[in-house]
């Protein structure tokens, strides 16, 4: 009978829906692929009604797979697959040969590699939206997806897009449009992007090698991506699978997967159609309404139609005229004005990726319709294609589009106070001050695009931006989308679509998230007032009512909406060009603007070079029109052929990147070669450790200078895709110097630089800095197979301690070194390294005296010091020089500070103390301005920038930040640079100037009967540490509600880039304080603080800012460290609440443990809850007293009882839970992680908080080994590790007696990464995480789920890079890491921990089936 039935497979995907019907002999009978259009319940239930018109009276197996259908299957009560399950079911099926899958999907990556295991991999959100990405690059370019696969097939020139995620690719790909970039070319880049995307971001250091299968609807339908996946690998013809179902292999997987055997009716499946109708999974919260009712939105439109342009028929007019032309970044704007700003003329229209062609043809529409007595007396261009129209026609004068806004906008409400305007690609925000203006902040790329994201998704969905308008204005429950950026947005639109939730809510609640994104993430706003009265909002985006009633409701304000909001760049440059022309009123001036006739003859021409003018050999676009050409893609103005005198500029880049690398290496060398990679921290130290091989007689060979072809060299080893780009070229340096034959290569892990100012409080390298060569052991396997020496010890940099460390270390024996030849040669390097940073210093005040003697202006441009790198600043520097500025770097002049004070920060990286030292010079320096350059990824820029601003706007200075990465364009860098130039012009005032000087507010004696809050970070460990400090008489008060509302205040009072655990935490404490519950003049709160090198030590500087943002600067701050920090406090730890502190670790760690490991067993359902709340409590009056005998009873009898509940003797998969440490353990912040597992049916484990505590004191002793540093606190730490033994004695003695894992041995773990990595990893949970990864895997639970917070430094290295060799050392080691942020995609994560469960399962399956066999 079975013969007979049928089996249906359903994809549903996040932008198509598959179905397939196949017989039990495995044939196809029925397959569709069909858009779904955000609609995916009517899709579903189309296909199905075809299929049962098909197949009357049959009977069906049904099995749903896809990132859509988890929620759906559960509703319906039908078989779900995991989707990459799926496809290795049908890979295994029909094409058994594959090595390495690689499918593409509308929002999903994956890569399966077929080794001895199968490895799986799906994305993450950032490198999310593959098929979606090409559809908004297709309207980007005005054509479909299947256009754009025909334009790449006519592509010669490949442009370097940024690979990171859609929304950095977009910035780089408008900007070529607008400078006249062939599409063709832009076509091919683009899918080179999505190949670099895919490979760096799921490949994660595996090579992609041998037989390749290419799947997915991409891959299936657009063969120029396929080809440029093909050539990248280098893949040989017999290596490429293509089968003729790819874009349906995982719906047919499904089907072979599918283990239900129920069987449906077609009046069955009928009724769950119907009650398909009804499904709705859980929703996503909702905001408030745009508009309660239609007469509100009727009063709102009412106000806003008297904000009304005069206009003036030009058919009529007699006289002048002044044309203003806005080229911008996706939309072209023309308009002509009289003599009194009235408009005459005004056009606006899409771009359509060529700029010169549409404003060709509204030229000649005006022309058309301007009367033969008028005279052009004056043409401006503004916006991204200002240089390019200027040249085209011929224009008179062009203007940075800030400055034209202003314009407009004062123009329209003079005495205006805030400019808002938010375009296609770009925010900007201009804060006006007596006049002039004060700050201009524009968008990075993160935050970019929102506008033409709107067009985009209302295209994607077959509506207008109109009916957009329409559908968002009526919504009564918004859906809060969050404020991150538009590919976190356009996941979490995905998972609201799959909720089932109408198309009007997620408008409304775009509307409000690009208002969210633009007050936070541009605007960077806390306090609503600033914004002033006077409030212009302009820009196409602000067209759109909906977004323009977000703005009003989030702000509380009521703003002034031009009607030609959209045209105010070209408004603002018409007016410009009228003033410039009265100052010469009385001669009769006409505009050098093309005549019509020249307008219709002009002809363009693209071609392409390169330019030879430096080592940056710049992509140059030449556009020729008739006898002018436009050159762009050149950093500076030698790519133009301008070589003008502003070259002569100091360049203090330029200066020291020579001065930095100008060494003659040995020839004849006796040691023979060693290589050193030009990266990171070699920016900073090349000249001691050149110096130092030299001398011990090696040849020094250094790697060749940065460029985008060396970085995808090492794109396949990268193991993590959001670390940042200067980390990601590391890889191309190694494979440089592996390329070059060098087989000894030297790359040091440097934990601390020199202590360059005494006032600091540290002086740590980065995580990143610190130890990156670890992830390069790790991953790059050419080492390996070169069989390469890989020197990548932790050193010191001091002369007695780095001679000791060598002596020592296995890895030099060979070389034999004496002592008084190291000693010798040590001595040399460190004077060497001494005399470069004199040189630095001397040289920048040598141009600091230059500039002050020629008047000239400069600019810091403070950074890294591998900011040097070109690749890295993509030239900033000379683009600087070109605009008639010099360049400082902040090394150049940090050492003329004058700051005496402590910062409100904790100073605790050497690099950023120079930045913070360098700001007070540049604030103290009329001539001087100060532009931050920081890399994406890089979250020590959300502790430093901040620091930075003050610092500057303590003496009235302006703030410039430009975040850089792959992006290789430098349009947005270059309106940033002169609009800054323009601030600077306008600001005329005396500035009276003044030290830094931050008073903090310590908690003192007479604040003790204070309450005391402090936020969740282990919900069951927390409120014990409550209980401890209430027994030593402070009245604690443990903060245990976190939820949306937190994340939301987090974010207001938090900076961008600062990690989703200060978030909360400082959303947490800031809500509390505003809520009303607590005297705000007898209330602090408090934090915990390590001391070490992560940004965690900061916290107590991010709240100190939330404080004051939200005027609460009177609440005192109590900082529980072990360091030494605050010393200033009140609040000291006495040893009495040092043991009670302690206690409460342990019995937290006790309760977490045996609640997890009995309640998946219990027989009686709820019975471990109950048993744990009663011993928790008990626990919580114990520790009032803290005696150690009652504690030792106690622990005793909790094991006892848990030990002594009914379990059943059933077999779980056992799944670990790993990582940052507020993420690990904290149940909001993590999603609910323990519960989603265990409804999954996994018995979860989560390692004892008591072992970080170890580990923070075992570190020491480790430092004093490595670094021979710290000898005390090494002694001390070592003792401290041995009580911690004793009080927990009774622990171990009693749970060695059941069968619960006992507590975790420090020296054990730190033995467990012998082999792996160095426990000179200390940043963060460093080492400790990789031997928790490996502890769990040796006790069987080989299934880890490594959580941390989107682009955590610390765990790029030790999570997410040793993620590949502990697979190849424990084969059944199954581990997925999962970043959390509060825009990430709730689906996404689940997806991925369905796939790691999946695979737990199954190989929990086979265990059990072969130890049947074995029976």
């Amino acid at each position: 009978m079975r013969s007979k039935i049928l089996n249906i497979g359903i994809d549903v995907g996040s932008t198509t829906v598959k179905m397939v019907v196949m017989n039990n002999k495995k044939e196809i009978l029925y397959s569709e692929y069909r858009r779904h259009f955000s609609d995916t319940k009517k899709t579903i239930k189309d296909l199905f009604n075809e299929v049962l018109e098909k197949f009357p009276n049959k009977k069906f197996t049904i099995v749903t797979t896809g990132s859509g259908a988890l929620a759906l299957a559960k509703y319906l009560d039908i078989s779900f697959i995991q989707e990459v399950i799926a496809c290795k079911n049908s890979i295994k099926e029909y094409a058994p040969s594959t090595d390495v899958a690689i499918e593409l999907g509308g929002e999903d990556a994956k890569i399966i590699y077929f080794d001895q295991t199968i490895e799986q991999r799906m994305n993450g959100t950032c490198a999310g939206g593959t098929g979606a990405f090409l559809d908004q690059m297709a309207v980007l370019l005005n054509t479909t997806t299947e256009g754009l696969n025909e334009l790449a097939k006519e592509g010669k020139t490949i442009y370097p897009i940024a690979s990171r995620c859609g929304v950095f690719a977009k910035t780089d790909v408008q900007p070529l449009l607008n400078e006249g970039a062939k599409k063709e070319d832009i076509a091919l880049s683009i899918m080179q992007a999505v190949v670099n995307q895919t490979i760096s971001g799921l490949a994660c250091g595996k090579p992609i090698k041998g037989n390749v299968i290419f799947l997915g609807g991409p891959l299936n339908y657009l063969s120029m991506l396929k080809d440029r996946f093909i050539k990248t690998i280098d893949l040989k013809e017999d290596e490429i699978i293509t089968p003729d179902d790819a874009r349906l292999f995982v719906c047919i997987g499904a089907i072979l997967g599918n283990e239900d055997e129920r069987t449906f009716t077609s009046e069955e499946i009928k009724s769950l159609l119907k009650r398909l109708s009804y499904f709705k999974e859980a929703d996503s919260s909702s905001l408030e309404p745009l508009f309660k009712t239609e007469t509100a939105y009727k009063k709102f439109q009412t106000r806003h139609d008297k904000d009304k342009v005069v206009r003036k028929d030009i058919s009529k007019y007699q006289g002048d005229v002044f044309i203003g032309i806005d080229a911008g970044s996706t939309t072209a704007k023309v308009v002509a004005i009289d003599h009194e700003g009235n408009l005459l003329y005004e056009n606006y229209r899409g771009n359509k990726g060529t700029p010169v062609d549409t404003i060709k043809d509204m030229l000649l529409d005006l022309y058309k319709v301007l009367p033969q007595n008028t005279v052009i007396r004056s043409a401006g261009s503004t916006g991204y294609g200002e240089l390019l129209i200027k040249t085209a026609f011929n224009l008179d004068i062009s203007e940075i589009e800030t400055m034209a806004h202003y314009e407009a906008a004062n123009y329209f409400l003079p005495g205006v106070e805030s400019i808002i305007d938010i375009g296609g690609q770009d925010m900007k925000y201009i804060k006006i001050k007596d006049g002039a203006v004060d700050s201009i902040m524009l968008n990075e790329a993160c935050s970019s695009g929102c506008g033409s994201f709107i067009e985009t998704l209302a295209k994607s969905m077959n509506i207008t931006v109109e009916e957009f308008v329409k559908e968002a204005v009526t919504s009564q429950a918004p859906i809060d989308l969050g404020s991150r950026c538009t590919v976190f947005m356009n996941s979490k639109i995905k998972q609201t679509q799959k909720e089932g939730r109408p198309p009007c809510d997620i408008f409304a609640g775009l509307s409000y998230s690009v208002i969210r994104n633009a007050i936070q993430k541009v605007m960077k706003i806390r306090d609503l007032e600033s914004l002033g009265n006077k409030i212009v909002v302009q820009g196409g985006t602000f067209l759109n009512d909906a977004i323009l009633r977000a703005f009003e409701k989030i702000t509380k304000k009521e703003v002034i909406r031009p009607d030609i909001a959209g045209l105010m760049g070209a408004y603002g440059v018409a007016l410009i060009a009228l003033n410039n022309f009265k100052q010469y009123e009385d001669q009769d001036i006409k505009s050098g603007i093309l005549n019509k006739e020249e307008i219709e003859n002009l002809k363009i021409k693209t071609t392409h070079s390169r330019c030879q003018g430096c080592e940056n050999h710049c992509a140059l676009t030449i556009n020729l029109f008739n006898k002018k050409s436009f050159i762009s893609g050149n950093r500076c103005e030698r790519g133009s052929g301008n070589n003008g005198s502003q070259n002569n500029l100091p360049n203090m880049y330029s200066w020291k990147y020579d001065r930095l690398f100008d060494y003659e290496p040995l020839e004849n060398a006796p040691r023979g070669e060693i290589g050193i990679p030009r990266v990171l921290n070699m920016y900073e130290n090349y000249p001691l450790w050149f110096t130092l091989f030299t001398k011990l007689g090696f040849k020094v060979v250094i790697s060749d200078h940065s460029n985008r072809a060396m970085y995808e060299t090492g794109i396949e080893s990268m193991p993590s895709e959001s670390v940042c780009y200067p980390a990601k070229l590391v890889h191309g340096h190694i494979m440089n110097l592996i390329n070059k034959g060098i087989t000894t290569i030297f790359y040091p892990c440097i934990m601390y630089e020199n202590l360059e100012f005494k006032n600091a409080d540290n002086h740590f390298n980065c995580p990143i800095v610190q130890s990156y060569s670890e992830a390069i052991k790790l991953n790059v396997e050419t080492l390996k197979e070169k069989e390469i020496k890989y020197l990548n010890p932790f050193l010191p940099l001091d002369e007695k301690a780095l001679l000791k460390r060598i002596l020592e270390l296995d890895e030099f024996k060979e070389y034999k070194f004496t002592k008084k030849e190291l000693t010798e040669a040590i001595a040399e390097a460190f004077q060497e390294q001494r005399n470069f940073k004199e040189d630095v210093r001397k040289k920048g005040e040598e141009f600091l005296k230059y500039i002050e003697e020629h008047n000239e202006k400069a600019i810091c441009l403070a950074g890294r010091p591998y900011h040097l790198d070109k690749e890295v600043n993509h030239g900033i520097d000379t683009m600087i020089n070109s605009l008639g500025l010099a360049v400082l770097t902040e090394d150049s002049i940090c050492h003329l500070s004058q700051i005496e004070s402590k910062l409100r920060v904790v100073d605790q990286w050497s690099y950023h103390s120079r930045v913070y030292n360098a700001a007070d010079v540049v604030s103290r320096h009329k001539n001087i301005e100060l532009v931050n350059l920081n890399s994406f990824g890089c979250g020590l820029d959300a502790i430093v920038t901040d620091q930075t601003e003050e610092i500057l706007k303590r003496n009235n200075k302006l703030y410039t930040t430009i975040k850089i990465d792959e992006i290789n364009n430098l349009g947005a860098a270059k309106i940033r640079i002169r609009s800054l130039i323009a601030s600077m012009n306008k600001r005329n005032e005396e500035i009276k100037y003044k030290t830094y000087n931050y008073k903090k507010n310590y908690f003192k004696e007479s604040n003790k009967k204070h309450t005391i809050l402090f936020p969740d970070m282990a919900p069951i460990h927390m409120p014990l540490f409550e209980a401890a400090l209430r027994s030593e008489n402070y009245n604690a008060v443990y903060l245990k509600e976190s939820n949306d509302n937190t994340v939301e205040t987090g974010l207001k009072y938090v900076n961008n880039d600062a990690c989703y655990p200060a978030i909360i935490v400082i959303g947490q404490l800031v809500s509390a304080l505003q809520s009303g519950k607590y005297d705000l003049n007898n209330t602090s709160v408090i934090i915990t603080q390590t001391g070490g090198g992560c940004r965690a030590t900061n916290y107590i500087g991010l709240i100190r800012k939330a404080l004051k943002d939200a005027n609460l600067e009177q609440v005192p701050i109590i900082s529980l460290n072990f360091s030494g920090l605050e010393k200033e406090q009140a609040f000291k730890l006495t040893p009495s609440l040092i043991s009670k502190v302690l206690q409460a670790v342990m019995y937290g760690d006790l309760l977490m443990k045996l609640l997890l490991a009995t309640r998946p067993y219990e027989k009686k359902k709820g019975e471990a809850e109950k048993l744990f709340q009663k011993w928790h409590d008990i626990s919580y009056k114990a520790l009032s007293k803290g005696n150690l005998s009652e504690f030792k009873k106690n622990t005793k009898n909790i094991i006892k009882e848990f030990n002594n509940i009914e379990i059943k003797k059933t077999i779980k998969p056992k799944v670990g839970i790993v990582g940052e440490i507020l993420i690990k353990y904290h149940t909001f912040g993590n999603d609910n992680l323990v519960e989603k597992l265990e409804a999954e049916g996994a018995e979860v484990f989560v390692p004892e908080l008591m072992g970080f505590v170890k580990y923070c004191a075992y570190n020491n002793v480790i430092k004093e080994k490595l670094l021979k540093k710290g000898k005390k606190i090494s002694v001390f730490s070592s003792v401290a590790l041995k009580l911690f033994d004793i009080l927990e004695s009774p622990i171990k003695k009693e749970l060695s007696k059941t069968r619960y894992r006992n507590t975790c041995n420090i020296y054990e773990l730190a033995h467990n990464v012998d082999g792996i990595l160095s426990t000179g990893n200390q940043t963060g949970e460093g080492w400790f995480l990789t031997a928790e990864m490996v502890e769990l895997i040796k006790d069987g639970i080989n299934n880890i789920v490594c959580v941390q917070p989107f682009a955590c430094l610390p765990n790029h290295i030790v999570g997410k890079s040793v993620i590949k060799r502990l697979r190849s050392l424990y084969k059944e080691s199954n581990i997925v890491a999962i970043d959390y942020d509060p825009g990430a995609s709730h689906t996404n994560q689940v997806n991925r921990i369905k796939l790691m469960l999946t695979v737990a399962k199954d190989n929990l399956n086979t265990k059990k089936k072969q130890n049947k066999k074995m029976d």
